[in-house]
């Protein structure tokens, strides 16, 4: 089960009224409209889970299930070109079987991302160079590009790196919630183990960037990030992150750290996963009543999408009971709003951890999403910049990569 999606379902089964920006229905056409102009890109989306679901069908409308925020029919709602499609793989216990685990459970997903492809051409098309986006989008298709969240899968074997660039493999990270063989985590409760990234992380990360494959920071440590910086030749990214500055959590970045990576040219897709947002207050018998509950519904990753409503109505009772407070749209704008104006529009995007704890109370799914368009317009940047937020600057950065790893070195 992936941890951070519990909390998915736990903010989005509102009890308490908060107050959410609202935007008017001229204003929303307005972005919507822009939207549809632009490239529109998100830079994690983890609905690839789904996909091992036999009752979810990506191009159906799945519109007030908790265990589904992106769909076909939602992204043409909320007019999202696409993004990247996450290769997730929760860290195993990091034993030898583990590890073969970890290799086998990369692959599978990797397997369904490309089925998925096959079974609709008709709505979707891969995409492996930034060119690929607005040619996918003119051909009225949306755009898949392909990540890998955790490195785990490779820990066994480092020269599969080779096969899944050759799969479409264009985005990668080091770690997710626990330290792993290639760095340390940014929420490991044990601490760094390497002081930021290991021999095989500095490894993996030199062989990712001469394929042209861009580095994600997203949930490595503070000292990862360093040494990333100092390492690469070209910009990285923070493909779903917040600003520290606002909600002192170690997932979030500090000022003096987005400021160099500004200097060195990288960007930050902004995160909207509620824990990293703010801190919603749970008492320690809140904390046990959702652990008990969860257990209830047994392993995640076989959960039905009908087991969803059945799911929600069970976190709404648990909200009456043990209330907390959820984020709002305007606790995500906040973050946003903090880094726009800290470090510049050319250096941020979109990366919502939709379907894996990303969504607010105002903009629960991919259909909400010309809301962020809307507060843009408001705040007046212009359709350059907001052409870089919701995927220019990002594509800039993939083409930097790819563009130094076509030279000889």
């Amino acid at each position: 089960m992936k941890p951070k999606v519990l909390y998915l379902l736990l903010s989005l089964a509102i009890a308490l009224p908060a107050h959410a920006i609202e935007f008017s229905q001229a204003e929303l056409a307005k972005a919507t409209a822009l939207q549809k102009k632009l490239v529109t890109l998100d830079s994690h989306l983890d609905t690839p889970a789904n996909f091992e679901r036999a009752d979810f069908d990506v191009t159906a409308s799945h519109a007030g299930n908790r265990l589904s925020q992106v769909d076909y029919p939602r992204m043409v709602e909320g007019a999202l070109d696409g993004g990247f499609w996450a290769v997730y793989t929760g860290q195993g216990d990091r034993s030898a079987q583990a590890h073969l685990d970890d290799r086998d459970a990369g692959l599978q997903r990797l397997l369904r991302i490309h089925e998925v492809l096959a079974a609709h051409p008709q709505q979707f098309a891969q995409a492996t160079a930034p060119a690929d986006a607005a040619r996918i989008k003119a051909a009225g298709k949306r755009i898949v590009y392909i990540s890998m969240e955790n490195a785990s899968p490779l820990v066994a074997d480092p020269s599969l790196l080779s096969f899944y660039y050759k799969q479409g493999l264009r985005m990668l990270s080091t770690a997710h919630f626990l330290n792993n063989e290639f760095a340390d985590s940014a929420t490991d409760p044990k601490g760094p183990e390497w002081h930021g990234l290991s021999p095989a992380g500095k490894t993996l990360v030199q062989e990712a960037q001469k394929r042209g494959i861009v580095i994600d920071q997203s949930h490595a440590s503070d000292e990862v990030f360093d040494q990333l910086i100092a390492l690469s030749p070209v910009p990285i990214v923070l493909s779903h992150s917040g600003a520290r500055a606002v909600h002192d959590h170690p997932r979030n970045i500090d000022d003096a750290r987005l400021k160099v990576l500004a200097k060195h040219g990288g960007v930050i897709q902004m995160n909207s996963y509620e824990g990293y947002l703010i801190d919603n207050g749970a008492s320690p018998e809140r904390k046990a009543a959702e652990k008990a509950l969860m257990q209830t519904f047994g392993d995640w990753e076989h959960l039905s999408v009908a087991d969803g409503a059945r799911l929600t109505a069970e976190l709404k009772a648990l909200d009456a009971k043990y209330p907390v407070k959820h984020a709002t749209l305007d606790d995500f704008l906040a973050h946003m709003d903090h880094v726009l104006k800290l470090i510049g529009p050319e250096h941020v995007g979109i990366g919502m951890d939709w379907d894996g704890g990303g969504g607010v109370e105002g903009m629960q799914d991919v259909s909400d999403l010309p809301k962020i368009t809307a507060w843009l317009l408001r705040q007046g940047y212009t359709e350059t910049q907001i052409a870089g937020i919701w995927g220019g600057n990002l594509l800039r950065v993939m083409q930097q990569a790819q563009d130094w790893a076509a030279k000889p070195h």
